[in-house]
């Protein structure tokens, strides 16, 4: 039975922001799809949730590198070349997403090119930019706390398997340690025995020599009355 304690928190969790990852960068794609088709405020909106997505995935490689360093080497070869692979996707997709940003005439629309000085609606821009870096904020500690649970939750699973293991140990010792005596008993036994069966080859071999003996002084007496008739 493999021991509880053999398995690595950091490949799983590795494993977790893993499959994270990978489903928030297919919705970073499938925005920075959506983008080039939009104008004017859709299409702000648009690139502000592909910049929360983009920042989210660049949280989740952060999360990753880390905890691949708690991945034995041996075990860490594979997930290095994933992990470059990943970089250099979030990469392309930054770069994408910068190109579709620095478009200000489809981003402004008409507000862009019709109104170059734009005080009104620099101002009205500035409110709603900051708005949705609120919203963006609030969102980033929503899933960075969201992370926090299940590490947590993945911690006080470990710590579980861990007593349970502790436990299991504790068990174990108490039977070994019931065996030894069981061991110590039973030598304890056979050295009686031993003893027994010693003394009564002492014995055996007593009873002999006095058998022995008995029949030497028999034999004597015969042959001295035969000699004492003949005589």
């Amino acid at each position: 039975m493999a021991n509880p304690l053999d398995t690595d928190a950091g490949s799983e969790l590795f494993s977790s922001y893993e499959a994270e990852f990978k489903l928030v960068q297919a919705d970073l794609t499938q925005k920075l799809d959506q983008i080039p088709e939009l104008n004017g405020e859709p299409r702000k909106a648009a690139i502000n949730q592909a910049e929360r997505a983009m920042e989210e995935a660049e949280e989740l490689l952060d999360q990753m590198r880390l905890e691949k360093q708690n991945i034995p080497s041996s075990s860490r070869t594979k997930l290095n070349q994933r992990f470059r692979n990943y970089e250099t996707d979030l990469d392309k997709q930054k770069r994408k997403l910068r190109t579709l940003s620095d478009n200000r005439a489809a981003l402004f629309g008409s507000r862009y090119t019709d109104n170059p000085d734009g005080s009104a609606s620099s101002a009205a821009d500035a409110q709603l930019e900051q708005r949705q870096q609120l919203l963006a904020g609030t969102d980033r500690l929503d899933r960075s706390s969201q992370r926090l649970r299940a590490s947590q939750a993945l911690a006080n699973e470990t710590e579980q398997i861990g007593a349970a293991t502790l436990a299991d140990l504790h068990g174990q010792r108490e039977r070994i340690q019931h065996t030894g005596a069981m061991l110590y008993e039973s030598e304890g036994y056979v050295d009686r025995s031993v003893k027994t069966l010693r003394g009564m080859a002492r014995r055996m071999a007593t009873n002999r020599v006095i058998t022995i003996a008995i029949i030497t002084v028999l034999v004597i007496l015969i042959l001295a009355v035969i000699y004492s008739k003949f005589k």
